[in-house]
């Protein structure tokens, strides 16, 4: 076993580098001098690093708190503007096996339709090669472990749902993950929020979100940032109404916009109409791409 505090040193000096995904991470403690000071030479497994990560993230959460504690003891923290904002993070996962229920189910369908029809064909030519008839074998083990696989999904998962109501895709991989559109294509991965101060860009509270979009990030994002400042020095004012509190139009929301106005923080949301509605912008052309152009 690894000493939790040096798997703790990896990771988060992965994190550190832009480095999320578990085998990059192993990988960097045999190749990158940094990592391998930082270990002591020790060279993990990725399912150690990830295993670690699923395990202790309950243990791991509360140094965070301590952290900002320090970082407050310091002067780090200006408690002047706290700003929020998002990035879409891909997750170590295939979009290929994500569907709504009803999807998977049909694709379950197909693949024992496809096993089905191996087996038909071995019953009506018997004289196939015996290289065949492994390559068919194999084949057919592969489509039933996958049928298998969207089977115990499907009976210990609960579908989800989407703000109207309406199924929504589901990962088998990575059931928190969620499908997503970027500006370089869809991905399967997470919403990264995080809430910053001004003083010096420490970042005060930071969540990954699979399921939902950005707008319904917000209050929950400021609900957990309320219970950080409780916890920081006690002797410090926080006066929630002299702290300005930023966020860009993907957050702009009628629920958001009454909830921020209740919340105490002197509250800045971009509106997601503006350019319409702004008189300099009503005779400004629309930038579009050559493909836009077409």
């Amino acid at each position: 076993a690894y000493p939790p505090s040096v798997m703790l040193k990896i990771i988060l000096l992965g994190y550190a580098h832009g480095l999320i995904s578990s085998r990059r991470i192993a990988k960097a403690c045999e190749t990158n001098i940094l990592f391998m000071s930082v270990s002591g030479d020790i060279q993990p497994h990725y399912t150690s690093v990830a295993g670690f990560v699923a395990k202790m993230h309950e243990q791991i959460e509360p140094l965070f708190t301590q952290v900002l504690m320090i970082c407050d003891e310091e002067g780090l923290i200006g408690r002047n503007m706290f700003a929020i904002d998002g990035c879409k993070l891909k997750s170590n996962a295939s979009k290929e096996w994500s569907g709504t229920f009803d999807e998977l189910g049909r694709k379950k369908a197909k693949l024992e339709r496809a096993s089905k029809r191996i087996i038909e064909r071995h019953q009506s030519q018997d004289s196939l090669s015996e290289e065949l008839i492994t390559q068919d074998l194999k084949q057919k083990e592969k489509l039933d472990k996958s049928a298998d696989k969207i089977t115990e999904f499907l009976a210990t998962h609960e579908e989800k749902t989407g703000s109207k109501g309406k199924p929504i895709k589901s990962n088998i991989t990575d059931p928190d993950s969620a499908k997503m559109t970027t500006s370089k294509g869809t991905i399967q991965g997470y919403n990264g929020i995080a809430i910053n101060d001004d003083k010096h860009q420490v970042i005060l509270q930071a969540q990954a979100w699979g399921s939902v979009g950005e707008q319904q990030t917000l209050q929950p994002a400021v609900k957990q940032l309320k219970q950080q400042l409780d916890k920081l020095n006690t002797d410090k004012s926080t006066d929630e109404q002299t702290i300005k509190f930023t966020a860009d139009s993907g957050f702009n929301s009628e629920a958001n916009l009454e909830y921020m106005a209740k919340s105490g923080f002197d509250t800045y949301i971009a509106d997601n109409q503006f350019r319409k509605r702004n008189p300099l912008f009503k005779d400004s052309e629309t930038y579009e791409t050559e493909q836009e152009k077409r």
